[in-house]
Order: structure tokens, then sequence, then C-alpha cells
């Protein structure tokens, strides 16, 4: 890996990576299961130099905002590593968002070039608002019979050249913002992070010494490149280290499955999400082999487990239990889940299997991460110890030691774009305000709790954090629950301080909405009695989620009352314990 510390800017320390590890592979893509596309360090150079050339020419320089709108894919590098060079700042926007929300956040950021696909473009065009007024944009993928208008170019045709003079790296301070980053959900006023070369620099720096990256390395991204985990792991820290970065056009889980057998993947970033989707897929394999081999298999869990809980031995685990490795990745060595609320017992799952989840905390506003588990020991329970340089302090804690969890780092940004109130709401002394709720144990670990606003207060006046309560229904045979006050959904039942639990369940295609209910019922049961269920809301209703797959929890309750407007769900019949449930209706 290149040291970070002599470099003042993300292009300089780029410059010299693409020279650097001229021959090794930079990124892989492939499309299903046939290998698409392959750039060394060298070809990536090489398409960098040319689209920077043109970045050049349409008068991008130090400042300067390039837009970014696309699905992983060698070209999202290429673009990142052509402006950087050009000194300009960097707007990755999440190419799942609507195109009001695209237009939205491009009227915000005013960039001077949008480098976009034809998808999203397409999307773009159909805004009755008004055409975005970026001066050039360069489009990917276009049909051949399709119609520009004149500030807008084929991006393949843009690229120039083949034997025109490589383009001038143009300098910046660390100080210098690097990017601007939304962060997630797009209702309200945009919140636009601006990230500078010196966050990025130590947030590399600290991150790769407890986790690094090296040659033969092969990354799975498969989060999108603009979330901040995979813009820092799929791009800055694979390519510095001298890692290759794997694309999968599809994401359907057969093609993730064959690239993680069959493309050498030794890490990838994952949320909880998939990594729930893995642990099904690999007990759906054990069941289908039978109790016996299914018994053994624990059995040697078991024994990988205790060999292994002071540090990973994946030499030891690979021999105990090489079907299971080969059938999730014959090379991957390691999962960093991108989540706050992992499932401990899950974590342990994999762990025992001998393959370790890291577990980490970060937020937009910190460039990435702010504390990860760094595996000696393993520790399913925590988000881990804070990183190098972070400081971390629990205010306002209670008797049980929970508070808000404020830090102060290198890697904090520099503010919301032009927004100084939001910016002195959050950022204060130099202190960032996370609202997160949490504890510090006395190893120094860091365990999370739930975000300060989506606090519930019952009548008792005891607090309740959802993704705990959540967590008691994990492997719920369900498509996605998630747990609110009665109020936050129906706005007319609320009662401050004395909030019902709602839970909200989008059951599987063809389940038993009685045999749903009657689990539901036994979990909450089991629950001290002021997290119990009071009421429970079967819905068909598709949970929005952020592009690191959280439940977005204002839209969620918004599409709920909109489609449940008329309806009323089945009543539960409530034991006379009083741990049962009433069904929901706005």
């Amino acid at each position: 890996m290149i040291p970070p510390e002599r470099y003042a800017s993300l292009g300089e320390l780029l410059q010299d990576a693409l020279v650097q590890f001229k021959t090794e592979t930079a990124v892989v893509e492939y499309a299903r299961k046939k290998k698409a596309r392959e750039l060394s360090y060298r070809d990536l150079a090489f398409v960098a130099a040319r689209l920077a050339r043109r970045f050049e020419a349409a008068g991008v320089g130090a400042g300067d905002r390039v837009a970014i709108i696309l699905q992983n894919q060698p070209d999202y590098l290429v673009t990142l590593c052509a402006l950087f060079l050009r000194g300009a700042i960097a707007v990755p926007l999440d190419y799942k968002l609507t195109g009001p929300e695209l237009e939205t956040l491009l009227g915000h950021a005013k960039p001077k070039v949008l480098v976009t696909e034809h998808a999203s473009w397409r999307d773009l065009q159909r805004v009755q608002r008004g055409a975005v007024a970026v001066p050039l944009t360069l489009v990917l993928h276009l049909p051949p019979k399709a119609e520009l208008p004149a500030h807008a170019e084929r991006y393949e045709e843009a690229l120039g050249p083949d034997d025109a003079p490589a383009p001038r790296l143009v300098p910046r301070r660390r100080s210098d913002p690097a990017t601007i980053v939304y962060s997630s959900g797009t209702s309200g006023a945009p919140k636009g992070c601006v990230l500078t070369h010196d966050n990025y620099l130590e947030q590399y720096r600290t991150l790769t010494k407890v986790h690094p990256l090296a040659v033969g390395d092969r990354y799975f991204s498969i989060l999108p490149t603009n979330h901040a985990i995979d813009f820092m792991c799929g791009f800055l820290g694979a390519l510095a280290c001298g890692a290759t970065v794997v694309h999968q056009r599809s994401l359907r889980p057969e093609f993730i499955r064959h690239v993680m057998q069959k493309g050498g993947i030794t890490i990838m970033t994952v949320v909880p999400l998939i990594l729930e989707a893995f642990e099904r897929t690999l007990r759906e394999r054990l069941e289908e082999r039978g109790p016996t081999a299914e018994h053994a298999v624990e059995a040697l869990a078991r024994l990988n487990g205790a060999l292994t809980r002071d540090v990973p031995r994946r030499w030891l685990s690979k021999r105990l239990l090489k079907p299971l490795h080969d059938q999730l990745g014959p090379d991957l060595r390691l999962l960093i889940c991108g989540g706050a609320f992992v499932d401990r017992d899950r974590a342990a799952f994999f762990y025992d299997l001998g393959i370790p989840v890291v577990i980490g905390y970060g937020l937009t506003e910190a460039c990435t991460v702010l504390t990860v588990n760094d595996l000696k020991p393993f520790r399913p329970d925590s988000v881990g110890r804070v990183l190098e340089g972070v400081e971390l302090e629990v205010r306002g804690a209670g008797p049980d030691g929970v508070g808000e969890v404020w830090v102060r780092s290198r890697t904090v940004f520099a503010g919301y774009l032009d927004d100084p109130e939001q910016t002195a709401e959050v950022l204060q002394d130099g202190w960032l305000r996370t609202g997160d709720l949490g504890r510090l144990d006395p190893s120094g670990h860091l365990h999370l709790l739930g975000r300060s606003k989506n606090m519930i207060v019952t009548a008792g006046g005891k607090n309740i954090y959802p993704e705990d309560v959540e967590g008691a229904f994990e492997g719920l045979v369900c498509e996605e629950l998630a747990v609110a006050a009665k109020g936050f959904v129906w706005p007319a039942a609320a009662r401050l301080g004395a909030e019902a639990l709602l839970l909200v369940v989008r059951p599987e295609a063809g389940a038993d909405p009685q045999a749903l209910r009657e689990e539901i019922q036994a979990r909450s049961r089991r629950l001290p009695e002021h997290k119990r269920i009071a009421e429970l809301l079967l819905t068909e209703v598709e949970f929005p989620r952020t592009a690191s797959m959280k439940v977005k929890r204002g839209p969620l309750a918004a599409a709920l009352r909109e489609a449940h407007a008329a309806r009323e769900a089945s009543p539960l019949e409530a034991p006379a314990n009083g741990a049962g449930m009433a069904a929901t209706a706005p």
C-alpha cells in the first residue's frame, strides 16, 4: 500500500498508484457469468487521462464540481480518477433516485459536468420542472440512434484521441473539498456533506492500519460507489493498495454468488440484509444435505470457533470447513458489514465458519468509519473500538450508561454545502453530534442502541430503541420488518410519552398470516413488558431504503398511510397475559 502522509490530495496519491501498480489488474467487470471488461492500472491511467483532457477542454479545474450518476462499473473509477487529476470536486449521486430527486440535488450542487448513463439520463429528461442546468453532460451506454441536446455528448466519444498529451495534475491542498456527498434521504432541504482531501487521506491511513488491502486482494464492489463505505473501500483504498476492484452488472443473487465463487473474491463490504441472505443460503444448503451432515458441520463450527476465538486462523478454518467456504467463496477472507445493527448471532455464525465479519460504525459526516472491530478478539456484541485519532464521548448518559455519541477527528466533514444553520446543529466546537445513542464498555468497545430521533418513550417512562426490539424478530419468515411508535405512523393516534409499539411486517408471498401472527406473539411474550409489541400491521408496501439498505422510517410511514388509508388489518386475539397485540389501522 502507498502511505498517504506525503500527499496533499487524492489526485497526487492516485497518480502515483496508477504508476506504481501499472502491471496489476485494477478493475474487472462481469456481465452475468462472463467477464465483460478488465483494466490494468496502466489501462485505467490511460483512459482516465483521456477523460481528464475532455474535462480540461470543458474548463473543469480546481474546485469545479463533477456529478456522477452511474451504477458500479469501471467507468465510475475512470471518472473519479480523471476529475481528481483535474483538481475537481466529485459529487457522487445515487442512481436509484427518481428524476425529480436527482434534479433537486443537481440544482443544489451546481456541477460543471455531469457523467451519467442512459437510464438515469432518460429519467432526468422526463422531469417536467425544466431542464437540468449543467453545462456539459456525458452520457454512457446511449443507444446508437438516440439524439442528444447541444450540451450533451456520448461518453465514449468524449474520450478523445489516443495520442494527445497527458493533462497536467492540478494541485490541491488537504483542506480543500474533495467530494460533496448527499446523506441518506432526499426529503426536505438537500444535505450535501463537504468532505476534504484530508478527511479521505486520514480515513485511508487509519482504516488500512487495522484492515489493510494488498496486491492480490480482489474487492467485490456491490454497494453503490456513491456510498461512503464503497467509495473508500471500492475506490480509494483498493487503488491506493494495488488491489483489484470487481464489479457485477447484475445484482441478482445467482450472479453475485457466481462472482464470489469464481472471481477470486477476498474481501467485500455488505449490509445486514445481504449478510442475512448469505446465512439463509448456507443454512438451506446444510438442510439439503440431511441431519447427519448438518450436525457434523455444527460440531466443526463450534470447534473452529473455540480454536479461533482470540484471532482468526483462516488456514485452520478452511481445513475444517472447506465445503462451506467453497460454497460462499473459496478465497473469501473477510466480510465488512457497513451497518450499525448487525445481529450478534449472525456475526458469530459466520465467524465460527471461519469467515470473520468486521462490524464497524460510521456516518457520511465522518467520511466513512469511526469505530471498527479489529478481531483481536472477535466481538460480535459491539461496533468495535475507535480508530486511531478519533475522540469519542457519550454525552448525557443516564444510569444505564446510554447517551448520545459525539466524536472529534480529522475525518469529520467541513459542513453541509451552503447550509450554515444545519452545520451549526451538528458541528459544535470541533465535535460532531452524531444523533446516535450508545454506551462504552470498560474495554473501550462502543455499543449502539439506536438513533435519538427514533427513540420511543412508553407510558412508564421507558426509552425504547426500535433497532433493539427488531433484533428479537431476526429470522422471522418475512420479506422485511420494522418497529415504530404507532403515533409515528398514524399521527392522529400519537400520545407523547405513551407510545405503543407497532411492528410493520411485509410477509413473504404465500405466507400463512395466522402462523406469522402466532410466531410474533410468541416472540413478543419473551421480551420485557415495556418492549412487547402492542400492534401489528401486515403490509404489501416495499420498505424504502437508503443506499446502505437502512429503512427510511419517515418515507415508510408516509407510504403506509397512503396504502392503508382505507384498510384495516385483521384483528389479532390478545392472550389473557397481556402479551398479545391488536391490529392497527389508520
